[in-house]
């Protein structure tokens, strides 16, 4: 698998193309938290040195989404319930401002380009390519932090983008969640930064108390209506 992505794009550092695929495993639930990832069993299993895994492992730490346990060596991160809510109080207060700055900032491209994920989106779900739509979905919240044009934000959010995006891959109603995202991408278009602060908050709020008290032992669920 890992060949067969090197040779579409040869430019492409090899460290990225094994983060990436060891992050849709932990997305789609084949690495489920406490799973332990072994350098010398990946480097195997993809046929590389132990150089790129070990960048790849690096940066996906870096996203929150393994942690170091000692003689254990790596594994895939739990998120206890205090955990989560933390992770929401951030992420309002960040998002709430990327998308308040996105309002006041955005080109006609960039909204174009914000259009475009949500159609992706919708496209993905109606031929039944449910990670492939949750993928278009972050990439639409990431495309608001890019539009906000803001460095200091930029680096606050990046470390948590991984986990909301994570967390996020357990909401199983994506029409609904489709439909959240285009009332704010209505937000930010109407080029009112209030209007589009308060539409984040909003949708942040709606999906903050839908996460199970003990979010540790979940797996992504695709196919139930209510989690």
């Amino acid at each position: 698998m890992l060949a067969a992505e090197e040779s579409q794009d040869k430019e492409r550092p090899l460290r990225e193309a094994v983060r990436d695929t060891l992050r849709t495993r932990i997305f789609e639930g084949h690495y489920v938290p406490g799973t332990r990832l072994v350098e010398r069993d990946l480097a195997a299993e993809f046929n590389v040195s132990r150089l790129p895994i070990r960048e790849a492992l690096r940066m996906l730490r870096q996203e929150g989404l393994i942690s170091d346990r000692g003689a254990r060596g790596v594994e895939v991160s739990t998120l206890s319930r205090k955990d989560v809510e933390d992770l929401f109080d951030v992420r309002q207060s960040l998002e709430v401002l990327a998308c308040r700055l996105a309002a006041a900032r955005a080109t006609a491209e960039d909204l174009g380009g914000l259009k475009d994920l949500l159609d992706e989106a919708d496209r993905c779900l109606a031929k039944g390519a449910i990670m492939e739509a949750h993928r278009a979905n972050s990439e639409f919240h990431d495309a608001i932090t890019r539009i906000a044009d803001n460095g200091f934000l930029k680096s606050a959010l990046e470390p948590l983008q991984g986990r909301m995006h994570w967390l996020f891959r357990h909401v199983s109603d994506l029409p609904e969640l489709i439909e959240e995202h285009r009332a704010l991408y209505a937000a930010v278009a109407s080029g009112d930064p209030d209007r589009a602060a308060i539409q984040s908050a909003s949708h942040i709020g709606k999906y903050r108390d839908q996460f199970p008290e003990d979010f540790s032992r979940t797996e992504p669920t695709l196919h139930r209506k209510n989690l």
